[in-house]
């Protein structure tokens, strides 16, 4: 065997190189493995879940309001309505990409004490259609066309009432 003025031989040489490339090779996939340490089972949460648990929480709110103060018990009673029917859209959706176990349904919200005054109250119901517009609004750049369909709808019904309670 010849040796060369490194000292190591051809043949050394070459069976270094090869154990290099081979442990490359084994070395990028056990660390592509070694970084998916997340359940393959557990789903990402739905981006829409947070708006769905809103929307059933501001029409709660907004039937507490309408049961505890008559003179607002038209525009609360509406937004009750708008925003169940906001909530059973975006629960359609959340549950058509990740359908539930079997009769699971999402949890009722419990409402908030309803507050002493009319004027508290408003103040209540349009901060809470605000923010519903603005979540929604916030999310449509950031889902596929039909949800931002949905979400513009959404955003929308939110401002229609607010004028409601205005």
């Amino acid at each position: 065997m010849t040796r060369y003025a490194s000292g190591f031989s051809r043949r050394a040489v070459l069976r270094a190189g090869l154990r290099v490339s081979l442990g490359a090779l084994v070395a990028v996939p056990l660390t592509a493995v070694a970084g998916c340490t997340s359940d393959p089972g557990q789903k990402a949460p739905d981006p829409l879940e947070p708006l769905a648990r809103q929307a059933r929480q501001d029409a709660a709110d907004a039937n507490a309001i309408a049961a505890a103060l008559p003179d607002l018990a038209g525009p609360a009673t509406a937004i009750a309505k708008g925003r169940t029917e906001h909530a059973t859209a975006l629960q359609a959706e959340i549950d058509r990409l990740n359908p539930p176990p079997s009769g699971q349904k999402p949890p009722a919200a419990a409402p908030a004490a309803a507050p002493k005054s009319t004027s508290a109250a408003k103040k209540k119901l349009q901060a809470a259609m605000t923010k519903g517009r603005q979540q929604a609004a916030a999310l449509v750049a950031s889902v596929p066309r039909n949800r931002a369909g949905l979400l513009g709808s959404v955003s929308a019904g939110c401002a229609s009432l607010h004028e409601v309670i205005s």
